[in-house]
């Protein structure tokens, strides 16, 4: 497994914000800012969209893990930088690009696991919202502070972040823009588990690889399923669930599932 989340990186050169590593099956996505605490300017949206997109493309990659250098995940947007290109496409994605906030771009068909630890802010509340599973440490402070910026949260926070916590629950913390630590974004359901401080990433680590043993055509119909819902409505993915079926139950990796519980060992899945 790789160590380099830890070490303290200075960067200066804009090529650079997104590290892009892999590890067997699981591709190790890193923010590589942590001089600007992990801002997000124009450079490190696209890159950490194109790494996401090279994820999505490549076939012997079965999840992703987005963690960050440094003590923090992210303090948000560089506003500074990206002033004056909100209106010049910062945020747009095209068909066959990944937006890592899942407004636009193309749908991600694979899973994606956060670790996240430090300062959580806006923009990064909004990238773990568009996630599977997050792990936070519990020294994680977070705020969804737009209104105290003149703006208002675009990345998804007013539709996932009431869906996740409710209306009542969300509504004190997105129209204050007021902090709130690790358990109450565990009381919320923003987050998956809290771990000890320095735990976060081994642990994503782990649930990263128990994913890649699942079978990657079934993880994939199950996502999709679970977007289905979650964008048009409880009916709409109910009506769509047995479309997946006739590919799936015909899979090599199906018949490996069956005969892996007869002979009574782990299956060995090929995503086929």
């Amino acid at each position: 497994m790789t160590t380099e989340h830890n070490h303290r990186t200075n960067n200066h050169h804009t090529s650079n914000r997104i590290t892009y590593k892999i590890d067997d099956t699981i591709c190790l996505i890193g923010l590589n800012r942590a001089d600007k605490r992990n801002a997000f300017d124009s450079h490190m949206i696209k890159q950490l969209s194109q790494a996401l997109t090279h994820y999505e493309n490549d076939d012997n990659l079965r999840c992703a893990l987005i963690f960050a250098y440094g003590e923090h995940f992210t303090a948000g947007l560089d506003l500074m930088e990206l002033q004056d290109k909100w209106d010049k496409g910062a945020f747009e994605f095209n068909d066959d690009e990944i937006d890592p906030w899942g407004i636009g771009g193309k749908l991600r068909s694979k899973p994606v696991v956060v670790a996240v630890q430090g300062t959580c802010f806006t923009a990064g509340i909004e990238l773990m919202l568009n996630s599977d599973v997050v792990i936070a440490s519990d020294n994680c402070n977070f705020a969804q502070m737009e209104v105290q910026r003149g703006i208002m949260p675009f990345g998804g926070a007013t539709v996932r972040f009431v869906a996740a916590a409710g209306w009542q629950k969300a509504m004190p913390y997105l129209l204050t823009g007021k902090n709130f630590d690790a358990q109450t974004a565990d009381r919320l359901n923003l987050v998956s588990e809290v771990v000890t401080n320095g735990e976060e990433y081994q642990r994503a680590f782990t649930i990263a690889q128990e994913i890649c043993k699942a079978a990657p055509l079934g993880v994939q119909g199950l996502l999709s399923s679970a977007q289905d819902a979650s964008r048009s409505g409880a009916a709409a993915a109910l009506a769509n669930i047995h479309s997946y079926l006739p590919d799936l139950f015909h899979s090599e990796d199906a018949r490996e599932g069956a005969m892996a519980m007869v002979e009574r060992r782990d299956a060995e899945f090929k995503g086929r």
